[in-house]
């Protein structure tokens, strides 16, 4: 049962936005639509929500279209724009989506979309060391003349091809946070931090500039949902829960796990890099900053039944 009313930021993956070859702009409403279905009971029940999307597939079409199109005259944009496109884009479908569906419904609340700009710092060591892929696949021929005709970091990519690669640094503060929180606070919906927020960097007179890089989208929900304070950041992901030994005969789901143990279980190499290591990191880092609080893991037809503590992994101080 849900004893009381909690403020959520909800974390959504790529695969709550877009089905595998469903890429056009009216199957990802459809599929945005389906989503905010899913979520409605946890707003019914009287929490508080923020929501926090991925942006992987739509950026990523967004950059193909762009170097396709890439001539003197209509040059392509830089990386940041792309990712504020991209959050716009999705920001629309979920904020229709979730209007519509306080219409139906009969709920008395706002939704609104912001687009969020996160600072990174610009010493941190991933501007290093870029391994993030993006756009179109080269031959070696091909990626290195765009490298040297545009600066392009390229690199091999699982025997596919040669692709651009972007540095994935840690979000460090997001700029609208304390307008989010006011909206939150307020009842409000609020769909933001889209991707992990816009990538900026802050000069010593407070201006901000874009970053071409990428934010890790969990990263982004669990820094918003410390600066909300929230008591959860729910992950909604394709699995129904967090598995050690994962493929194997001894595979085993966790189910409730302190902050701790899910730390041994990273240390001994158990969740793979780009899938499911950063969401149980994000997860650790969100609940170790204060007793009190947790993070759910789960897929998105679970969502409520997690929270309710009958599915899922919980992660808690």
């Amino acid at each position: 049962m849900i004893d009381q009313a909690r403020t959520i930021v909800v974390a959504l993956g790529g695969n709550a936005l877009q089905k595998k070859g469903e890429a056009s702009s009216s199957a990802q409403q459809r599929v945005a639509d389906q989503t905010v279905r899913q979520l409605l009971p946890l707003i019914q029940a009287g929490h508080r929500l923020a929501v926090v999307h991925g942006n992987g597939p739509q950026v990523g079409n967004i950059v193909l279209q762009q170097e396709a199109l890439n001539t003197p005259e209509v040059p392509t944009m830089p990386l940041e724009d792309s990712g504020a496109m991209s959050q716009g884009l999705i920001g629309f479908w979920l904020q229709q989506a979730f209007h519509d569906a306080f219409e139906v419904q009969g709920i008395n609340k706002a939704a609104v979309s912001i687009i969020t700009q996160t600072v990174v710092d610009r010493d941190d060591p991933a501007f290093s060391n870029p391994t993030k892929p993006i756009g179109p696949f080269y031959s070696q021929e091909e990626a290195d003349r765009v490298a040297a005709e545009r600066g392009y970091n390229v690199k091999e990519d699982a025997g596919r091809g040669w692709r651009r690669v972007v540095a994935s640094p840690r979000p460090q503060r997001i700029v609208e946070a304390e307008t989010i929180r006011q909206l939150v606070e307020s009842g409000t919906l609020v769909v933001s931090t889209g991707g992990g927020g816009i990538p900026v960097s802050q000069a010593d007179d407070g201006t901000l500039s874009g970053v071409e890089a990428v934010i890790d989208k969990d990263f982004g929900a669990a820094l918003l949902a410390d600066l909300l304070d929230a008591d959860t950041l729910m992950i909604l992901t394709a699995v129904d829960a967090v598995k050690i030994n994962y493929g194997l005969e001894n595979e085993q789901s966790l189910g409730y796990v302190t902050a701790d143990e899910l730390s041994r279980y990273i240390d001994q190499g158990h969740f793979a890099a780009g899938s499911m290591l950063p969401k149980v990191e994000a997860a650790r880092e969100f609940v170790g900053k204060s007793p009190g609080r947790r993070a759910i893991i789960t897929s998105l037809d679970s969502a409520l039944e997690a929270l309710e503590g009958r599915a899922g992994t919980t992660i808690t101080y």
